[in-house]
C-alpha cells in the first residue's frame, strides 16, 4: 500500500465534494483518513502470507466440535466502501491439528480488514482453515449490517447472513443441526 497516494485521494474526494480543507476541522483530515485506511481498515492487504500456529492432536483425543461465537467482524464494503458489520461463528471438528481460540478471531480479523464483500468473506475465512487445519469438517456463519444498504439506496435496516458448511458440517445431519443450535445460541446469532 502506497500512504501518499491514499492521502491524497482523499484529498480529491474531499475537495471534490467542495469541501473548505482549510477548516481547522478538516485541515489534516485527508492524513488521518489516510492512516485509518493504511494502518486499520485495510491492514489485511498488508500481510499475503498470513499464518497461524497449529498443534498437533493428541493421540487417543476424540474429536469433538469447536466452536468460537460472536467473533467481531468489521470490514468495508468492496461496492461502495462503506462499512459492514457484525458477528462470525467459526467452527471446525478436528482431525490432526488444533489451533488456539483467539487464532480464530485473527483469522476472521484478517481477512475482514480490507474491501470485501460478505459472500467472499466467508469462503475466505473457510478456505483459510481448510488449508492449515486439515479438519473433518469447518462451518462458518456471518451476520452483518451494511452501511451501504442503510445509509443509501434502499436506507433499510437489516441483517444479511452468509454460511459456509464444509466436510462433517456439511454431510453429516446430527454435525450440523449441532452447529447451527450453537451458532444460533450467541449473541450475533440474534
Amino acid at each position: 500500500m502506497e500512504f501518499e497516494k491514499i492521502e491524497e485521494g482523499f484529498r480529491l474526494v474531499l475537495s471534490g465534494l467542495g469541501v473548505d480543507l482549510n477548516d481547522p476541522h478538516l485541515r489534516d483530515s485527508p492524513q488521518r483518513i489516510a492512516r485509518a485506511w493504511h494502518d486499520e481498515l485495510c491492514s489485511g492487504l498488508r500481510d499475503p502470507e498470513f499464518r497461524i500456529r497449529v498443534f498437533p492432536v493428541e493421540e487417543g483425543q476424540e474429536p469433538s466440535m469447536i466452536v468460537l461465537q460472536d467473533i467481531p467482524v468489521k470490514s468495508i464494503c468492496a461496492h461502495h466502501l462503506l462499512p459492514f458489520v457484525g458477528h462470525a461463528t467459526v467452527a471446525y471438528i478436528p482431525d490432526r491439528h488444533l489451533v488456539g481460540l483467539s487464532k480464530l478471531s485473527r483469522v476472521v480479523n484478517h481477512f475482514s480488514r480490507k474491501p470485501q464483500i460478505q459472500e467472499r468473506l466467508t469462503n475466505e475465512i473457510t478456505k483459510f482453515l481448510l488449508e492449515n487445519l486439515h479438519p473433518q469438517g469447518i462451518g462458518v456463519i456471518i451476520k452483518a449490517h451494511h452501511l451501504c444498504m442503510e445509509l443509501r439506496g434502499v436506507n433499510h435496516s437489516s441483517l444479511m447472513t452468509t454460511s459456509t458448511l464444509v466436510g462433517s458440517f456439511l454431510e453429516d445431519p446430527t454435525v450440523r443441526a449441532e452447529f447451527m443450535a450453537l451458532a444460533h445460541a450467541g449473541n450475533g446469532g440474534s
